[in-house]
């Protein structure tokens, strides 16, 4: 017999038809809020889970991501707001149900994982809990033929997280996607967490908090994770499963790199207008590196508008295109006959493609100041697009791989970028990189032994071409 969940009729609705027009609802906030694209190939997401009228339009943007994939196993790790546990609890139920109907378990990979600790099969009250079936109607709209395997994480040491995490990595594959339980920063009196006065900055200095704990996440190192969230007394509940999720994605790293993208975030004072008791709310998504590629069509497009912006020094738009319209980091580089000419660039997901890239190229031309301006009559430039994955957090700058990554170095108020191609025209070594980019921050090379000093690595997908005589603009 299903379990009937205890938040239907009190967390979301319990008749069908309301439920149905609150899903639909919130599924199409989330396309006007994040854009009809979405990435494909994701592996794992961090979700909310507060009400579905408040964390609902943010968690829809993760579930939207994992419908654009075949998903048949869903593994969601949640954790118990009312009980501290050790271990790992496998609630003992055959299927939810909600509103939307019935979601079976996933038998087969819950019988493997409860003949290992420290999975241990439970009686489904004692760890009911909102933080794994507030999904259940998100999941029953996105990924109906889904089977969940439910999960409640509670107190694990390091060698207990890394046996659970290479349990649940013999479960991914083809199909299959994970699931983190987290909202994040809880701020005011009642959570007794004041670290800020609630007035006008408050929104912003959240953003900083909660922008700290999704940059740890992205390290996909628990230990720097959690070490983290100690130093900066975050709030934010589900550490417990972020840390196995960040676990379980290490192991999956091979072949193939994973970078965290945040899909979107938002607060409850946002909706209610009330910052003195807010919780946050952030969806991210780890993807392998291959998924922030462009495939030919679409370099071709952004090549096609660089060009026609550098012939002429005025902007020049994209062709329309869905997928163009996605934020990413990206930097464009204009060379004239193999010497740099100039190079300006955005190293987050800051702004659209399509409206960058045109943007950069003008500003390459003239507004680089290490350059004399590009002008009317000059041959012979090439243009370069630079688009990047995610930064990823590092504890030891030994992790960065010379001609694979780039690095992204934050030390005080002082910032340096190198792309990944630095290394191999210069041919410099690791270290010799390392180097050159404390000199880019402006800051001394002992920087990296410093505790507060933070470093970043990123890929970046290179393409180019030639741009004919530049004329003068009509």
């Amino acid at each position: 017999m299903a379990h009937l969940s205890p938040y239907c009729g009190s967390w979301y609705p319990d008749d069908p038809a309301e439920l149905s027009d609150l899903l639909a609802r919130l599924f199409s906030q989330s396309e006007q809020r994040t854009g009809s694209f979405v990435l494909p190939g994701a592996l794992a997401f961090v979700v909310p889970h507060a009400g579905l009228a408040y964390s609902g339009t943010v968690a829809a943007s993760a579930y939207r991501c994992a419908r654009a994939q075949k998903v048949t196993r869903a593994v969601i790790l949640g954790f118990s707001h009312r009980r501290d546990f050790p271990g790992i609890w496998i609630p003992d139920v055959d299927a939810y149900a909600t509103a939307r109907g019935e979601t079976a378990v996933d038998r087969e990979a819950l019988s493997a994982l409860k003949a290992s600790p420290p999975f241990q099969a439970m009686p489904e009250a004692p760890a009911c809990d909102h933080s794994l079936e507030i999904q259940l109607p998100l999941l029953q709209e996105a990924l109906p033929e889904a089977r969940i395997v439910p999960l409640y994480v509670g107190r694990l040491n390091g060698s207990q997280r890394a046996l659970a995490a290479g349990a649940l990595a013999a479960l991914a594959g083809p199909g299959a996607v994970f699931f983190a339980s987290s909202d994040l920063t809880h701020y005011g009196r009642d959570f007794g967490y004041l670290p800020f006065p609630t007035d006008r900055r408050a929104a912003a200095r959240l953003g900083e908090t909660d922008q700290d704990v999704i940059d740890a996440a992205g390290s996909l190192d628990p230990e720097l994770f959690s070490r983290h969230l100690r130093e900066i007394g975050s709030t934010a509940c589900g550490v417990a499963p972020i840390s196995l999720l960040l676990e379980i994605l290490r192991l999956l790293q091979q072949p193939e790199e994973i970078f965290q993208a945040t899909l979107d975030y938002q607060t409850s004072g946002e909706i209610t207008g009330d910052y003195s008791h807010c919780v946050s709310y952030g969806a991210l998504a780890y993807f392998p590196a291959r998924a922030f590629a462009l495939d030919a069509g679409e370099q071709a497009v952004l090549l096609d508008s660089a060009q026609r912006t550098l012939k002429h020094l005025r902007l020049e738009p994209c062709v329309e295109s869905p997928s163009l319209a996605r934020r990413s980091g990206v930097f464009v580089t204009l060379r004239q006959r193999g010497e740099l000419r100039g190079c300006v660039g955005y190293p987050f997901a800051s702004h659209t493609l399509n409206g960058a890239v045109p943007e950069l190229t003008l500003k390459a031309a003239l507004e680089d100041p290490r350059f004399p301006a590009l002008a009317p009559g000059e041959t012979d430039v090439r243009i370069e697009i630079s688009i990047l994955s995610p930064m990823k957090r590092i504890a030891d700058p030994a992790a960065l791989r010379v001609n694979e990554h780039g690095a992204y170095l934050e030390a005080g108020r002082r910032r340096g970028l190198l792309l990944p191609h630095v290394a191999e025209e210069m041919r410099w070594t690791g270290p010799r990189f390392l180097e050159g980019l404390a000199l880019k921050a402006g800051v001394d090379q002992r920087v990296y032994d410093k505790p507060a000093t933070r470093l970043s690595v990123f890929r970046a997908q290179v393409f180019g071409a030639r741009c004919g005589n530049i004329v003068q603009a009509a």
